[in-house]
């Protein structure tokens, strides 16, 4: 397999290029083009619970599409759902991954594992998700994100991130949520709950966050007048 991500950071788009019979599996939803021999199966990966739990826990569809190509150098174009960038992860055997709620895209690998990890009560009331994806080696998973992403590296210290812009961190890093200034601060500094990381590792980041545009967006709407009936 070799891949190429173009258009980035605004309208990142994942270029595959794959040999005879190598798979890509990825969201559903993703796709944007592909050369026409590539086969497309659609399943539950992990059976009905398996898919249930990622779609319930883990924000994920409940189905999943595997990519074959019949010849070589085939490609394969795929796309998050936001607007925003793109990146892939190599991941060893063993080694582990954590990606926010939908950030996940597309995965190479028949040993990659996927799964929900808890984030308990703190995670529930972040935004961060009450259950993360946990992507483990070895294999490439590849994730996306509202606007651009920006990588953060620790080296032992600590790092606060709005818990509406993380994205993905390493296995090695810790958090603990608190709200942004105190009781005050959580409802009126516009900020809310933020995560302060530490360790070693990468916290990634997104410039964009979706609940914010929402708020913004939301005095513009048009109100349908109510009916006299």
């Amino acid at each position: 397999m070799k891949y190429d991500i173009i258009d980035s950071p605004d309208y990142a788009l994942l270029q595959i290029v794959l040999s005879r019979g190598e798979q890509i599996v990825a969201e559903s939803g993703a796709l944007v083009a592909k050369d026409t021999g590539i086969a497309i199966q659609t399943s539950m990966r992990g059976g009905l619970l398996g898919a249930a739990k990622r779609k319930l826990l883990g924000g994920e569809s409940l189905f999943q599409n595997t990519y074959t190509a019949s010849s070589d150098g085939e490609r394969l174009f795929l796309a998050g759902a936001a607007e925003g960038d793109l990146r892939a992860k190599v991941l060893e055997r063993g080694e582990s991954f954590f990606l926010q709620s939908g950030a996940y895209v597309a995965h190479h690998g028949s040993e990659l594992k996927i799964d929900t990890k808890f984030g308990g009560v703190r995670g529930f009331f972040s935004g961060v998700g009450f259950f993360m994806l946990r992507i483990e080696g070895p294999g490439t998973v590849f994730y996306g994100s509202y606007g651009a992403i920006h990588d953060i590296e620790l080296s032992g210290g600590s790092y606060t991130v709005d818990t509406g812009h993380i994205v993905a961190f390493t296995e090695r890093l810790d958090y603990r949520i608190r709200t942004f200034g105190g009781f005050k601060g959580l409802f009126f500094s516009g900020e809310g709950l933020v995560a302060d990381f530490q360790g070693q590792g990468t916290v990634s980041v997104q410039t964009r966050n979706a609940a914010s545009l929402a708020s913004f967006l939301h005095p513009f709407r048009r109100i349908k007048p109510r009916s006299n009936n």
